[in-house]
């Protein structure tokens, strides 16, 4: 569907063989994007750069800004469209340069006929020789870049990370989850305008009930009937999958695939998105229209696309003194973003075009023309036009203004009945903003008083100049008031010159005396130039009346009244005119054509490299929904709009759908015309479409029984290896059932050995206190003596190189307010300890313990929460040990090594501070050094990538692709985290930034290749490899190496923090 679609008749323009098609179609459109990428405003050269570049938006931008451009110098004409009687058709007044051009300006009644038919004959012939448009073969560019992409995706060796999860459970649908779109290979754009479209009830009742023509066995008549069938049968059993699916997201290769065979190009360049909105929705339509001829009755068949997607508006205007008015269909209105703030200033911008004030003026030599839309389509879409091109870098930039639109749009002023009353509210809003700019202007003189290049708010001027009469007179110089303490003459013009003295090098009279008096001048900057204490602190009038105060201090007064009453109305007036310019259409006869926003389509990256996602409105459950290819997540207003408005970092709309929100049908649930009821899911499709999904299903269930046999059968040779009798190894004795492993294993001396030392000491105090007592009382006294030092540990507030929760478990239960049984068992454990057994006294004190431990009963002590706290305090050793090391290879610069360590413990650190405060480490810390290893690793992989050598490329890329890629979502999922969004913003500008370099072919094919997977905004976290393996360490070595580590950091400034 073409931006501005005129009616597809005979009449058109000729320009040459290719071009003559794609004029009456595109160039307008094309006319107004180049005009705004170049800057160029010569309608001549514009269209002849369009004719030499046979239609290619890309190649003719190149042919007008290269260097050696030539301009032609012809008459200065200009592009506007004028009428033929009987006719809906403009035709195109402009450039004579071309000998092929046919002036159709004039009565000859003669060109008209030959262009006619000139028209026609090209038209058959490149119809006949391929049955599409050139304008249609340069979609298939970007199809064929997303199949090369996917095919080249099967030879390489992609990290784990771009590859579906071998367990079915990850890919299954949750609930009623909406499914998502696999990439199949920079294929974003599909998913976002197909899961647009799809969610379009009504456009998507049209596909799944779309049944092929009867006589289809007698087709293909041409190459386009060829292709639109297969694509609607493809089309439909995606939708059908989109429906009923148990997957979280399917594949859509089948119709990528029968696109991309569609059109034979060897130009695999992508293309802008937009143009492909239009080709689909192209496509759509002439599969209907087959189907709408097969069953018309005589009369005109209706295509239900053109209803849905296609509007008319009038256009209004005067070319060199003589009026004219015509009518045009259009599909997806184009809309200028640069220089406008919001939607409606778009709208404004594109509906007038010239001098208007002609229009209602009779003998005016001004051109001009005004839009005004006759007909609406139920769904409206706006191409927002981002991307211009910039002179001065030679290479299109993306714009990244901030452009508001609103969630109800009313579309009321732009309508053809409302175009009188509109035209009034135009001249007053006109007038008002010329009434405002005064106004502005005015304010601004009060805000920004003075001649000079610094001003200042002339109230606060009249208050300095108040505040300087009201000080206390003087009647000395405020250099004479220095008295004595001003240094002696002779003295303080050595010392205002000393670069004079210092040039000219020491001379005997510069040769200081010993003098007293000498020495008493010496300029000291703390005691000498301190001001004295009777100096005013602020300057005051030397000499000034009662009278003269009293006169000045009223003047002043009533002068900073009368501005600050001043100030207060013009803002007041401002005020007032903006509200009214903003409720200029808020009438109720201006609200009566609400359209409601569905569907906003957002492009993050650069003008040649991105990735696209889409926000959707699910208008049943009244909530935003976020598409990102095979993610699918809840979404808010708040959200689209700091992706979507622009302003802030690289994403930004690039086209919003908006539906008639009078027109219920359109996202209207089918009901059971039997019993009323909703139909949902499977109920919704077809009878062939239900049979395909069931068979779909099926497959993906029997996946999920493969998967769970392959995981049974391990888990039972599992069992039948473990019942294996294998040798006893030596041990002192067994380890007491449900003991936590860390406490102690016989064979191990990290944990056990620190808490077997501290269970003596322990036991020792209380021998001491209360030696004549019996086992059982000398161990509550220990108990109560190693609680108490615990306690109070737990109670320090320690520097950061000395965690005492490293030490014991008890510290750290305490420190999370962890139940008292939990802790009272954990202590009994420490004292029932094997290694107590080494002498008398203490394997008694054992002993009791382990019976204290056999008498509390399963009620008392709820043994799973207590397995949940020894487990957490397990994970937070472990993600000690993950930081530490990563830290120790982070100041080793060996960050590759560092990034994995990092990485994990800031997953297990977060887990565990999801939790409490206190179970985990400074998050921040974490962040930081995970974050500039990151950086150091682009900064590598970006060195690499410049130094053009192959092999130092290739290695570049593998640390982007299996190291930086995968990690940017765990930056991006945390949305407090600005630091961490900025700094995936400079990774990826870095990139970007190649793009409009000079490069080999070979590594303009790689960055090309790479650059969707940086730019992609998914925060789906997804598959890391196997956390790395730990070394073991006593408690005092990892206290130790702790300390150390945490002590090096704090001599070390970190960059950031």
């Amino acid at each position: 569907m073409p931006c501005m679609m005129v009616q597809t008749q005979a009449l058109g323009q000729v320009k040459g063989k290719t071009f003559s098609c794609f004029l009456h179609q595109h160039q307008q459109t094309f006319l107004n994007q180049l005009r705004e990428i170049t800057g160029i405003n010569d309608i001549q050269v514009l269209q002849q750069a369009l004719k030499d570049s046979n239609g290619n938006l890309e190649l003719a931008v190149a042919f007008l800004t290269a260097k050696n451009a030539k301009v032609p110098q012809l008459e200065e004409a200009t592009y506007y469209q004028t009428a033929l009687p009987g006719n809906d058709r403009y035709i195109s007044v402009g450039s004579q340069a071309d000998t092929n051009v046919i002036d159709l300006t004039g009565d000859d009644k003669d060109d008209l006929q030959r262009a006619i038919a000139l028209s026609l004959e090209e038209s058959n012939r490149a119809f006949r020789e391929t049955g599409i448009t050139d304008e249609e073969q340069a979609i298939s560019r970007v199809l064929e870049a997303s199949i090369a992409e996917n095919k080249a995706s099967l030879k390489r060796t992609h990290p784990e990370v771009w590859s579906d999860s071998p367990n079915p459970y990850d890919r299954k649908r949750q609930d009623n989850c909406p499914v998502g779109l696999k990439n199949v290979g920079n294929t974003c754009w599909f998913s976002a305008v197909i899961q647009s479209l799809f969610n379009l009830l009504e456009f998507r009742r049209l596909v799944l009930n779309f049944n092929p023509p009867a006589n289809a066995q007698d087709l293909p008549r041409n190459q386009k009937e060829h292709r639109n069938l297969p694509f609607m049968r493809e089309l439909r059993y995606l939708f059908a999958l989109l429906v009923g699916s148990k997957r979280k997201y399917v594949d859509p290769s089948r119709a990528v695939e029968i696109l991309k065979d569609a059109f034979k190009s060897n130009d695999s360049q992508q293309q802008d998105v937009s143009e492909f909105t239009h080709k689909l929705l192209d496509w759509l339509e002439d599969a209907f229209q087959i189907k709408a001829e097969e069953e018309r009755d005589g009369e005109k068949p209706k295509n239900p696309m053109v209803e849905l997607f296609y509007g008319r508006f009038l256009a209004v205007g005067v070319l060199e003194g003589k009026k004219f008015e015509n009518t045009e269909m259009f599909g997806q209105y184009p809309l200028q973003v640069n220089g406008f703030k919001d939607l409606h200033e778009c709208l404004e911008a594109a509906m007038i075009e010239g001098e208007i004030e002609s229009l209602h003026s009779e003998n005016s030599a001004k051109s001009g023309q005004e839009h005004w839309f006759t007909e609406l389509p139920p769904v409206l879409t706006f191409e927002l036009s981002r991307f211009e091109f910039n002179q001065a870098l030679g290479r299109p930039e993306k714009i990244h203004n901030k452009l508001e639109f609103p969630p109800i749009l009313y579309l009321d002023r732009y309508m053809h009945k409302n175009r009188e009353i509109t035209r009034i509210k135009r001249d007053e809003i006109k007038r008002l903003k010329e009434y405002l700019t005064v106004l502005q202007q005015r304010l601004e003189r009060y805000l920004s008083y003075g001649s000079g290049p610094k001003r200042f708010p002339l109230v606060d001027v009249l208050q300095y100049a108040l505040e300087f009469a009201s000080s206390k007179p003087v009647c000395t110089s405020p250099v004479d008031d220095l008295g004595a303490s001003a240094p002696a003459s002779g003295t303080l013009l050595a010392q205002t010159l000393p670069s004079t003295v210092e040039q000219q090098g020491p001379s005997s009279s510069d040769v200081p005396s010993t003098s007293p008096v000498q020495r008493s001048v010496i300029h000291k900057p703390f005691t000498q130039s301190r001001i004295p204490p009777d100096l005013p602190m602020h300057p005051a009038p030397r000499h000034i009346t009662e009278e003269e105060l009293s006169v000045l201090e009223g003047c002043l007064h009533r002068w900073r009244t009368e501005v600050e009453n001043d100030t207060r109305d013009l803002q007041e007036s401002i005020s007032r005119i903006h509200r009214t310019i903003e409720l200029m259409y808020s009438d109720k006869t201006m609200v009566q054509v609400p359209y409601r926003l569905h569907a906003v389509l957002v492009h993050e990256g650069q003008a040649n490299a991105g990735h696209y996602w889409a926000y959707i409105y699910d208008h049943h459950q009244n909530r935003w929904m976020k598409y990102n290819d095979i993610s699918v997540t809840k979404s808010t207003w708040e959200e689209l709009e700091r992706d979507s408005f622009g302003g802030y970092r690289n994403a930004s709309a690039y086209c919003l759908m908006y539906i008639n929100d009078k027109e219920q049908y359109l996202i209207q649930e089918e009901f059971n015309k039997e019993t009323g009821q909703i139909l949902v899911g499977m109920d919704t499709l077809p009878s062939d479409l239900r049979d395909y999904v069931k068979e779909d299903n099926k497959r993906f269930e029997k996946e999920l029984e493969e998967w769970d046999a392959e995981l049974a059968q391990k888990a039972q040779q599992e069992k039948l290896l473990s019942q294996i009798p294998r040798a006893p190894a030596p041990s002192p004795a067994p380890v007491q059932a449900g003991e936590p492993e860390y406490l102690e294993q016989p064979s191990r001396t990290d944990i056990s050995k620190h808490l077997k030392e501290d269970s003596v000491q322990a036991i020792n105090k209380a021998l001491a206190e209360q030696e004549d007592r019996g086992p059982e009382a000398i161990m509550d006294t220990a108990i109560k003596l190693e609680y108490t030092r615990l306690l109070k540990l737990a109670q320090e507030d320690p520097p950061p190189e000395c965690d005492y929760r490293l030490r014991h478990a008890i510290v750290y239960f305490i420190q999370n307010q962890a139940p008292k049984k939990i802790i009272e068992r954990t202590l009994l454990e420490q004292f029932g300890d094997h290694n107590l057994s080494f002498d008398e006294r203490c394997r008694n004190i054992m002993k009791v313990a382990q019976a204290k431990l056999e008498m509390i009963k399963p009620d008392e002590v709820n043994m799973e929460e207590y397995e949940r706290w020894h487990q957490d305090y397990r994970n937070f050793r472990e993600t000690t040990m993950f930081l530490m090391v990563g830290l120790e290879f982070f100041q080793k610069k060996s960050y590759m090594e560092a990034l994995l360590y990092l990485i994990y413990a800031y997953q297990n650190n977060k887990e565990l501070l999801s939790k409490g405060p206190y179970r985990g480490h400074d998050e921040e810390l974490i962040s930081h050094y995970r974050r500039e290893c990151l950086l150091k690793l682009n900064e590598h992989a970006a060195a690499l990538f410049e130094s053009g050598d192959d092999q130092e490329v290739n290695n570049g890329l593998i640390i982007m692709n299996e190291l930086i890629v995968p990690c940017l979502p765990l930056l991006l999922v945390d949305e407090m985290e600005e630091k961490d969004i900025v700094a995936v913003e400079d990774m990826r500008n870095r990139w970007c930034s190649y793009l409009g370099q000079e490069m080999e072919p070979n590594l303009q094919e790689k960055l090309t290749d790479f650059l969707p997977k940086l730019l992609d905004c998914s925060t789906e976290i997804k598959g890391f490899n196997d956390p790395p393996k730990l070394p073991s360490y006593s408690t005092h070595e990892l206290c130790e190496r702790y300390a150390r580590i945490m002590l090096s950091l704090s001599r070390t400034p970190a960059d950031g923090r």
